[in-house]
């Protein structure tokens, strides 16, 4: 929160109230089931009898269902309908997925795209592989950025003096841990310069290796990174940078492909509508394309 306060104190129209309203409702995840009061203190780093006021709030507004039972709370449709409504805007979302699913198949591994929140990647895409192993993750999952093959490669795609500002903030929160995340994002770095993708390998979970590649939208939206993980005897290293890699490099590229065409103003109604039904999208998702 100390970053909400410094905001707050020099920024006259930022509403705090709002923020920590915001703040009590980001502080679920997904198979979270209920929390209470004093855990969404915890998370949010709230004073209790803020949360307390706040959840009421929230509950009376229809966002948080109160479960009195066990005096908890759960997300209640209307906040859901938000998340909802971000997603199908999302068109990168519903243009991606075809071709993330044939990598997932082709490689075994899971495949997924997210977008920054705060200090982590939010997942809003994922395809899972043949094999039976999982990390566990779905949409509206959180892995940080700092340590996954998709945050190193938001990280490298952002201009040199945002880069900057966020490797700082991470720094910060990261403490002696910092020597050790700092090399990996390094390393991560050189294998983007050599390569075009990021690589984390253990670096995150110990079992796993993944890697990731970044995509920024012509229109100045995302930017956007995917990744193609699995456990490390699946992906070893030499693996990733010689076959993985390049295959996620390749999807990205053509994803890239389809949205300079979707983006591209038609000529007329009728090859708008004929390149919709082409691609199998619906008009929903290109106009979340801007």
């Amino acid at each position: 929160m100390k970053r909400v306060k410094k905001k707050a104190a020099t920024d006259r129209k930022f509403v705090v109230a709002l923020s920590r309203g915001l703040d009590v409702l980001r502080a679920f995840h997904p198979r979270d089931g209920l929390l209470g009061n004093q855990e969404i203190a915890a998370r949010t780093n709230l004073p209790k009898p803020t949360v307390s006021r706040l959840t009421y709030t929230l509950t009376k507004l229809g966002y948080l269902a109160q479960v009195s039972r066990f005096d908890k709370y759960q997300l209640a449709p209307p906040a859901m309908a938000i998340g909802y409504a971000a997603l199908s805007n999302l068109g990168i979302r519903g243009i991606a997925e075809l071709h993330m699913h044939k990598l997932a198949e082709v490689t075994g591994g899971d495949v997924a795209v997210g977008a920054r929140d705060r200090l982590s990647m939010m997942y809003f895409a994922q395809c899972r592989g043949a094999s039976a192993w999982s990390a566990g993750l779905d949409t509206g999952s959180r892995i940080p950025i700092s340590t996954t093959a998709m945050g190193r490669a938001y990280l490298f795609t952002l201009p040199e003096d945002q880069r900057a500002e966020l490797l700082e903030t991470i720094r910060d929160r990261t403490g002696d841990k910092w020597p050790v995340i700092y090399a990996g994002i390094q390393r991560a770095g050189e294998t983007m310069a050599k390569y075009g993708f990021t690589l984390s390998a253990g670096e995150w979970l110990d079992d796993v290796h993944g890697v990731g590649v970044a995509l920024r939208m012509n229109d100045g939206t995302g930017p956007y990174a995917f990744n193609c993980g699995a456990p490390s005897f699946r992906f070893n290293e030499d693996k990733l940078i010689n076959e993985i890699g390049p295959r996620l490099v390749a999807m990205v590229r053509d994803i890239e492909a389809v949205l300079d065409g979707a983006l591209a103003a038609p000529k007329n109604k009728n090859q708008e509508n004929k390149k919709m039904t082409t691609r199998g999208r619906t008009p929903r998702e290109i106009e979340g394309v801007r």
